[in-house]
């Protein structure tokens, strides 16, 4: 089992800043990639960024809509994901998730889910 708590979220005046941060604890070592997903209400839940999670120091990968703005990083140390928002826009208004997949010794894969943080951007 993995737990994960989101954290950071708050609201913001357009072109704001905001760290958002995903606490992973329990069975880590399961975890492959670390993904931040966004849903505003109504919509669909869509893809932000994700991060590997080997030794290498991770591969990143960003939805269209966020690149150049948002940067996803890991600290190992503390099995804590972190997503910067920069030159925030109102339509990154949404509750931000964190994933988790995991891939156990048989290769089966899991995905665990955090509670969401609300991230509001106002303009």
């Amino acid at each position: 089992q993995v737990q994960l708590v989101e954290s950071g979220g708050g609201l913001v005046q357009a072109g704001g800043s905001l760290r958002l941060s995903c606490a992973a604890s329990g069975d880590t070592i399961c975890i492959s990639t670390v993904g931040w997903y966004r849903q505003a209400p109504g919509k669909e839940r869509e893809l932000v960024a994700t991060i590997t999670s080997g030794i290498s120091g991770g591969s990143t990968y960003y939805a269209d809509s966020v690149k150049g703005r948002f940067t996803i990083s890991r600290d190992n140390a503390k099995n804590t994901v972190y997503l910067q928002m920069n030159s925030l826009k109102p339509e990154d208004t949404a509750v931000y998730y964190c994933n988790a997949n995991c891939i156990d010794f048989h290769l089966n894969e899991y995905d665990y889910w955090g509670q969401g943080t609300q991230v509001t951007v106002s303009s």
